[in-house]
């Protein structure tokens, strides 16, 4: 069993969101998608925002979400965001995208196809 569950991540994603909008994410999908995502930027060298010794990388994505360290950003945040960023000099949060997930992917499963 995963801990924390799926409705719990849910909530911690969508804890921002203010009464009358859309959630952030609605479905075990989204998760699973963001959180895979961060665990292959974490395998690619990325810093690991908690305490991850003797965790697998999709472990460490999983506590990082719970924890708030990372968010799953809709494409309209993704946009205002990538505005805030190209101005700081340091980024102290991970921002996953579900949308740059899909194309991530998308890309991989062509390039396989196109290699066979």
């Amino acid at each position: 069993m995963l801990h924390p569950s799926y409705a719990d991540l849910i909530k911690v994603v969508n804890s921002g969101v203010e009464e009358g909008e859309d959630p952030v994410v609605s479905s075990r999908y989204s998760i699973v998608m963001a959180t895979s995502k961060r665990a292959r930027q974490i395998i690619a060298g990325d810093e690991e925002l908690v305490d991850g010794r003797g965790k697998k990388p999709l472990s460490v994505a999983v506590e990082e979400l719970n924890q708030g360290k990372i968010r799953i950003l809709t494409d309209e945040s993704e946009e205002e965001t990538e505005e805030a960023v190209a101005s700081e000099t340091e980024v102290t949060e991970a921002e996953v995208s579900e949308t740059e997930v899909a194309e991530t992917e998308a890309a991989q499963e062509t390039e396989e196809t196109d290699g066979e």
